[in-house]
């Protein structure tokens, strides 16, 4: 997962520390109602900027969606879905050249996947669906909005300052 494409203690562990952390943080917006639903504001989210600067990043963070993804309404379409758009996520940010940027992808293929995948379970693929997925897109999108660059940005300065390089180990 390093850099260099070895495996080792220290990025394995991180990334299962980052899954945990997910679960954790999803689960605590679940019991606030925050977690599932065309309004989100999923605190775990905010650890999708991490690709940034860790590349093991991308499977804990896949990892920790799938697992808080178990107890979704969505069932089983959430499982795939929410946590494909997570894994699309963490892979385009793990490529932002600017720390700036880093919380754009997790926003963009949420509202995008996520968004189409609400409203598909509202209304099908009926005539219902375009402003059904166009409500539930910029809801979405809101809520990770906020939370990428009101929690996750900080974040990134945070671990920047305290000596974490993007690519470091």
């Amino acid at each position: 997962m390093e850099t260099t494409g070895k495996l080792n203690t220290r990025t394995l562990a991180r990334a299962g520390v980052i899954a945990a952390l997910y679960v954790a943080l999803t689960y605590l917006a679940g019991i606030m109602n925050l977690a599932y639903g065309p309004v989100q504001f999923r605190f775990s989210e905010a650890l999708t900027v991490l690709p940034f600067l860790f590349p093991e990043a991308i499977p804990g963070l896949f990892v920790g969606c799938i697992v808080s993804n178990l107890i979704s309404p969505y069932g089983t379409l959430d499982l795939i879905v929410g946590s494909a758009a997570t894994l699309l996520a963490a892979v385009w940010t793990a490529k932002c050249g600017k720390r700036w940027f880093a919380p754009m992808p997790p926003v963009i293929a949420n509202a995008v996947l996520v968004g189409a995948m609400i409203a598909w379970c509202e209304t099908g693929f009926g005539a219902g669906f375009l402003p059904a997925f166009v409500y539930n897109a910029l809801t979405v999108g809101a809520g990770e909005l906020l939370v990428c660059y009101a929690l996750g940005l900080p974040l990134l300065k945070v671990l920047e300052s305290r000596g974490a390089a993007k690519g470091s180990n």
